[in-house]
Protein backbone atom coordinates (compact mmCIF):
# COMPACT_ATOMS: atom_id res chain seq x y z
CA UNK A 1 0.00 0.00 0.00
CA UNK A 2 2.27 2.87 1.25
CA UNK A 3 4.99 1.43 -2.05
CA UNK A 4 2.15 2.11 -4.15
CA UNK A 5 1.57 5.45 -2.84
CA UNK A 6 5.23 6.40 -3.15
CA UNK A 7 5.64 5.22 -6.71
CA UNK A 8 2.64 7.54 -7.90
CA UNK A 9 4.41 10.48 -6.24
CA UNK A 10 6.50 12.89 -7.94
CA UNK A 11 9.08 15.44 -6.33
CA UNK A 12 8.28 17.96 -8.82
CA UNK A 13 5.04 19.81 -7.21
CA UNK A 14 4.17 22.04 -10.25
CA UNK A 15 6.46 23.99 -13.00
CA UNK A 16 5.88 27.59 -13.99
CA UNK A 17 7.09 27.44 -17.48
CA UNK A 18 10.42 25.73 -17.49
CA UNK A 19 10.76 26.48 -13.36
CA UNK A 20 10.23 23.29 -11.49
CA UNK A 21 8.78 24.00 -8.06
CA UNK A 22 10.03 20.61 -5.78
CA UNK A 23 8.33 19.11 -2.69
CA UNK A 24 11.63 19.42 -0.84
CA UNK A 25 11.16 23.66 -1.42
CA UNK A 26 8.08 23.98 -0.32
CA UNK A 27 8.86 22.20 2.31
CA UNK A 28 11.12 24.87 3.86
CA UNK A 29 9.17 27.00 2.59
CA UNK A 30 5.76 26.18 4.62
CA UNK A 31 7.45 25.08 7.56
CA UNK A 32 8.97 28.45 8.27
CA UNK A 33 6.07 29.71 7.43
CA UNK A 34 3.99 28.00 9.23
CA UNK A 35 6.56 27.81 12.41
CA UNK A 36 6.66 31.67 12.54
CA UNK A 37 2.79 31.45 13.60
CA UNK A 38 3.33 28.75 16.08
CA UNK A 39 6.40 30.85 17.17
CA UNK A 40 4.14 34.17 17.41
CA UNK A 41 1.00 32.51 18.75
CA UNK A 42 3.01 30.82 21.75
CA UNK A 43 4.80 34.29 22.51
CA UNK A 44 1.64 35.89 22.68
CA UNK A 45 0.59 33.50 24.99
CA UNK A 46 3.23 33.79 27.42
CA UNK A 47 2.69 37.42 26.99
CA UNK A 48 6.35 37.91 25.31
CA UNK A 49 6.16 41.04 23.55
CA UNK A 50 7.09 41.26 19.85
CA UNK A 51 7.10 44.19 16.69
CA UNK A 52 6.42 43.33 13.64
CA UNK A 53 9.93 44.26 12.80
CA UNK A 54 10.90 41.89 15.81
CA UNK A 55 9.10 38.95 14.22
CA UNK A 56 10.77 39.91 10.85
CA UNK A 57 14.43 39.98 12.17
CA UNK A 58 14.08 36.28 13.89
CA UNK A 59 12.56 34.86 10.37
CA UNK A 60 14.87 36.01 8.11
CA UNK A 61 17.75 35.36 10.76
CA UNK A 62 16.62 32.08 11.26
CA UNK A 63 15.89 31.31 7.55
CA UNK A 64 19.33 31.90 6.56
CA UNK A 65 20.95 30.20 9.87
CA UNK A 66 19.02 26.97 9.05
CA UNK A 67 20.33 27.07 5.22
CA UNK A 68 23.57 27.97 5.35
CA UNK A 69 24.38 25.67 8.42
CA UNK A 70 22.73 22.89 6.78
CA UNK A 71 24.61 23.03 3.71
CA UNK A 72 27.74 23.62 5.65
CA UNK A 73 27.11 21.14 8.16
CA UNK A 74 26.71 18.71 5.60
CA UNK A 75 30.09 19.14 3.88
CA UNK A 76 31.73 19.69 7.31
CA UNK A 77 30.05 16.65 9.08
CA UNK A 78 29.46 14.30 5.61
CA UNK A 79 31.09 15.36 2.47
CA UNK A 80 34.40 17.06 3.28
CA UNK A 81 37.00 15.63 1.53
CA UNK A 82 34.59 15.86 -2.06
CA UNK A 83 34.02 19.45 -1.17
CA UNK A 84 37.81 20.65 -0.73
CA UNK A 85 38.05 18.76 -4.15
CA UNK A 86 35.21 20.56 -5.52
CA UNK A 87 35.26 23.93 -4.28
CA UNK A 88 32.34 24.59 -6.76
CA UNK A 89 29.67 22.17 -5.81
CA UNK A 90 29.37 24.24 -2.34
CA UNK A 91 27.16 27.06 -3.38
CA UNK A 92 25.34 23.86 -5.73
CA UNK A 93 21.43 24.75 -5.88
CA UNK A 94 20.73 20.66 -5.87
CA UNK A 95 18.10 19.84 -3.22
CA UNK A 96 20.47 16.87 -1.79
CA UNK A 97 22.97 18.07 0.90
CA UNK A 98 21.92 19.49 3.69
CA UNK A 99 22.47 18.33 7.36
CA UNK A 100 20.19 18.51 9.99
CA UNK A 101 22.66 18.97 12.98
CA UNK A 102 24.22 21.96 10.47
CA UNK A 103 21.10 23.42 10.76
CA UNK A 104 20.45 23.27 14.08
CA UNK A 105 24.09 25.27 14.75
CA UNK A 106 23.21 27.27 12.37
CA UNK A 107 19.82 28.01 14.34
CA UNK A 108 21.03 28.50 17.46
CA UNK A 109 23.54 31.35 15.93
CA UNK A 110 21.04 33.08 14.70
CA UNK A 111 19.07 32.68 18.03
CA UNK A 112 22.13 34.27 19.69
CA UNK A 113 22.17 37.22 17.05
CA UNK A 114 18.52 37.71 17.08
CA UNK A 115 19.03 37.75 21.13
CA UNK A 116 21.89 40.73 21.10
CA UNK A 117 19.62 42.51 18.75
CA UNK A 118 16.30 42.55 20.43
CA UNK A 119 17.81 42.69 23.73
CA UNK A 120 16.05 39.49 25.15
CA UNK A 121 17.12 36.56 26.47
CA UNK A 122 18.66 34.27 24.56
CA UNK A 123 17.36 30.93 25.81
CA UNK A 124 13.48 33.03 25.73
CA UNK A 125 14.10 33.26 21.60
CA UNK A 126 15.36 29.56 21.74
CA UNK A 127 12.25 28.06 23.28
CA UNK A 128 9.85 29.88 21.06
CA UNK A 129 12.19 28.64 17.96
CA UNK A 130 12.41 24.69 19.24
CA UNK A 131 8.62 24.55 19.76
CA UNK A 132 7.75 25.77 16.23
CA UNK A 133 10.89 23.78 14.89
CA UNK A 134 9.42 20.25 14.50
CA UNK A 135 6.64 21.43 12.05
CA UNK A 136 9.81 22.04 9.29
CA UNK A 137 11.46 19.05 10.27
CA UNK A 138 8.15 17.24 9.45
CA UNK A 139 7.24 18.68 5.95
CA UNK A 140 11.20 18.32 5.18
CA UNK A 141 11.17 14.51 6.30
CA UNK A 142 7.97 13.60 4.07
CA UNK A 143 9.59 15.74 1.03
CA UNK A 144 12.66 13.47 1.69
CA UNK A 145 10.50 10.18 1.24
CA UNK A 146 9.30 11.54 -2.05
CA UNK A 147 12.06 12.55 -3.25
CA UNK A 148 13.32 9.06 -2.86
CA UNK A 149 16.19 10.00 -0.73
CA UNK A 150 17.32 8.93 2.78
CA UNK A 151 16.22 5.71 2.96
CA UNK A 152 15.94 2.67 5.62
CA UNK A 153 17.59 -0.22 5.26
CA UNK A 154 16.05 -3.66 3.59
CA UNK A 155 13.03 -4.85 5.55
CA UNK A 156 10.15 -7.25 4.50
CA UNK A 157 7.79 -5.50 6.61
CA UNK A 158 4.40 -5.10 4.81
CA UNK A 159 4.94 -0.57 4.49
CA UNK A 160 8.49 -1.24 2.45
CA UNK A 161 9.00 0.77 0.03
CA UNK A 162 10.63 -0.09 -3.10
CA UNK A 163 13.61 3.49 -4.11
CA UNK A 164 14.89 2.89 -7.25
CA UNK A 165 17.95 4.45 -6.11
CA UNK A 166 18.14 2.04 -4.00
CA UNK A 167 17.57 -1.04 -5.94
CA UNK A 168 14.70 -3.75 -6.23
CA UNK A 169 14.56 -4.70 -2.12
CA UNK A 170 11.61 -3.24 0.06
CA UNK A 171 13.22 -0.58 2.39
CA UNK A 172 12.28 0.93 5.55
CA UNK A 173 10.84 4.41 4.79
CA UNK A 174 13.13 5.87 7.40
CA UNK A 175 12.17 9.35 6.50
CA UNK A 176 8.31 8.65 7.66
CA UNK A 177 10.02 7.48 10.68
CA UNK A 178 11.91 10.65 11.38
CA UNK A 179 8.84 12.45 10.37
CA UNK A 180 6.16 11.28 12.93
CA UNK A 181 8.62 10.96 15.55
CA UNK A 182 10.89 13.97 15.01
CA UNK A 183 7.80 15.88 13.73
CA UNK A 184 4.35 15.09 14.39
CA UNK A 185 5.13 13.57 17.91
CA UNK A 186 7.89 16.23 19.04
CA UNK A 187 5.72 18.96 17.81
CA UNK A 188 2.80 17.92 20.16
CA UNK A 189 4.61 16.79 23.13
CA UNK A 190 6.19 20.17 23.18
CA UNK A 191 2.88 22.44 21.93
CA UNK A 192 1.09 20.96 25.14
CA UNK A 193 3.54 21.76 27.43
CA UNK A 194 3.62 25.16 26.39
CA UNK A 195 -0.03 25.75 27.34
CA UNK A 196 1.02 25.36 30.80
CA UNK A 197 0.75 29.06 32.88
CA UNK A 198 2.98 30.42 33.65
CA UNK A 199 5.48 29.08 31.09
CA UNK A 200 7.80 26.75 32.32
CA UNK A 201 10.86 28.07 32.91
CA UNK A 202 13.80 29.45 30.50
CA UNK A 203 16.00 26.92 28.79
CA UNK A 204 13.30 24.12 29.11
CA UNK A 205 12.27 23.62 26.00
CA UNK A 206 15.35 24.04 24.28
CA UNK A 207 16.54 21.08 26.43
CA UNK A 208 13.65 18.98 25.78
CA UNK A 209 14.01 19.25 21.90
CA UNK A 210 17.20 18.30 22.00
CA UNK A 211 16.71 15.53 24.32
CA UNK A 212 14.02 14.17 22.38
CA UNK A 213 15.47 14.68 18.76
CA UNK A 214 18.70 12.94 19.80
CA UNK A 215 16.86 9.68 21.19
CA UNK A 216 14.47 9.75 17.80
CA UNK A 217 17.29 10.13 16.10
CA UNK A 218 19.87 7.54 17.17
CA UNK A 219 16.91 4.82 17.47
CA UNK A 220 15.61 5.93 13.70
CA UNK A 221 19.27 5.93 12.52
CA UNK A 222 19.81 1.44 13.80
CA UNK A 223 16.92 1.22 10.36
CA UNK A 224 18.52 3.98 8.19
CA UNK A 225 20.96 3.25 5.59
CA UNK A 226 24.19 4.91 6.15
CA UNK A 227 25.56 7.52 3.67
CA UNK A 228 27.36 4.73 1.19
CA UNK A 229 30.35 7.39 1.12
CA UNK A 230 30.69 7.06 4.76
CA UNK A 231 29.14 3.67 5.56
CA UNK A 232 29.00 2.66 9.13
CA UNK A 233 31.91 4.19 12.05
CA UNK A 234 34.98 2.54 13.64
CA UNK A 235 34.28 -1.09 11.84
CA UNK A 236 31.10 -1.42 13.28
CA UNK A 237 27.42 -2.84 11.85
CA UNK A 238 25.89 -0.27 13.00
CA UNK A 239 27.26 2.95 14.10
CA UNK A 240 26.25 5.93 11.84
CA UNK A 241 27.44 9.50 11.36
CA UNK A 242 24.08 10.53 12.30
CA UNK A 243 24.35 8.95 16.17
CA UNK A 244 27.48 10.18 16.48
CA UNK A 245 26.14 14.10 15.72
CA UNK A 246 23.14 13.27 17.85
CA UNK A 247 24.89 11.78 21.15
CA UNK A 248 25.97 15.36 22.08
CA UNK A 249 22.23 16.75 21.59
CA UNK A 250 21.22 14.14 24.28
CA UNK A 251 23.88 15.30 27.02
CA UNK A 252 22.95 18.82 26.17
CA UNK A 253 19.47 18.67 26.23
CA UNK A 254 19.98 16.72 29.62
CA UNK A 255 22.10 19.72 30.67
CA UNK A 256 19.90 22.33 29.68
CA UNK A 257 17.12 20.75 31.52
CA UNK A 258 19.31 20.76 34.65
CA UNK A 259 20.20 24.07 34.01
CA UNK A 260 16.17 24.91 33.31
CA UNK A 261 15.07 22.92 36.44
CA UNK A 262 17.51 24.43 38.76
CA UNK A 263 17.83 28.49 37.85
CA UNK A 264 13.97 28.35 37.18
CA UNK A 265 14.23 31.80 35.11
CA UNK A 266 11.14 32.96 33.79
CA UNK A 267 10.44 33.56 30.30
CA UNK A 268 11.27 37.10 29.47
CA UNK A 269 10.51 39.73 26.38
CA UNK A 270 10.79 42.53 24.60
CA UNK A 271 9.43 45.72 25.52
CA UNK A 272 7.39 47.49 22.81
CA UNK A 273 4.26 47.42 21.40
CA UNK A 274 3.10 44.05 20.54
CA UNK A 275 1.89 43.42 17.14
CA UNK A 276 -1.34 43.22 15.74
Amino acid sequence: MLNDIYQALDPVAFTIGSFEIRWYALGYIFGIIIGAFVFYRTAKRWDIRFTIDNILTILIAGTLGIILGARLGYILFYNLDYYLANPAEIISTSVEGMSFHGGVIGLVIAAIICARLLRMPFLSIGDLVVISAPVGIFLVRVANFINGELWGAPTDAAWGVVFEAAGSMPRHPSQLYEALLEGLVMFVVLLILSRRVPPRPRGFFVGLFMLLYGIFRIAIEFVREPDAHIGYLLGTDWLTMGMVLSAPLVIAGIAFLIFAQTKRLPQKGSRGKTSN
